[in-house]
């Protein structure tokens, strides 16, 4: 089932780097650079001007990596979300739970992780079909919350974001997360147009990553 095959190799990148921008131009080099170091899972927000188009050329670009994983962020309605679906994104991030983008990618068999904060919107999301809830703002919620919410809901996928750093990447795989979400952390370096400083830090992540994978 194409939603599942999705999913499993989203879970795989053990990291989706947040991409961000100030034009489609700037964000597909930093995309580009990420996973030049290592980090396969991208979600490309729709802040980005033109975010279809870098979708499109980006989905075209890695149609035969099966290692990377295209996505589309800070999607808040439906009418996004499809725009997203059609322009390639292979699954969908939003900062809150929207029903009718819930929806939208069980219509078309693409993950939908909404962004999440109470028990109440965890459950909420599950019942509508959700797979892996992002719990958001990460740095707010921090590990501890992870570990809390696997009491009640101790088949809960969670991929924080926000607040997650090289520095406590282990700590939040140590509460139990299935991935994690990267923002600013990683691809700061682009702000200033350097792209190769972006590809070092993904490195850097990327060897954390394996580490962490390793010792489990």
């Amino acid at each position: 089932m194409q939603k599942y095959d999705y999913l499993n190799r989203l879970v795989n990148t053990g990291c989706v780097a947040v991409v961000r921008g100030n034009d489609a131009d700037e964000a597909v080099k930093t995309v580009d650079a990420v996973i030049a170091g290592g980090v396969t899972g991208i979600e490309l927000t729709f802040t980005v001007p033109h975010a279809d188009k870098a979708l499109d050329e980006l989905s075209e670009k890695y149609a035969d990596r099966d290692d990377v994983l295209i996505g589309a962020g800070t999607v808040l309605d439906p009418a996004t979300a499809r725009l997203a679906i059609i322009a390639g994104a292979k699954f969908i991030v939003s900062p809150s739970f929207n029903a009718d983008v819930a929806k939208i990618c069980n219509l078309y068999s693409i993950p939908y992780t909404p962004g999440c904060f109470t028990p109440t919107e965890i459950q909420t999301a599950l019942e509508a079909g959700v797979d892996l809830v992002k719990v958001f703002p990460g740095s707010v919620a921090g590990p501890a919350m992870v570990k809390a919410l696997h009491g009640p809901f101790p088949q809960l996928a969670i991929m924080p974001t926000g607040g997650v750093s090289l520095d406590n990447l282990e700590t939040w795989f140590d509460a139990g997360v299935t991935l994690v979400g990267a923002g600013s952390n990683l691809t700061a370096a682009a702000k200033t147009g350097d792209y190769a400083g972006v590809t070092e830090t993904a490195k850097k992540y990327r060897a954390k990553l394996d580490e962490i994978k390793a010792s489990k």
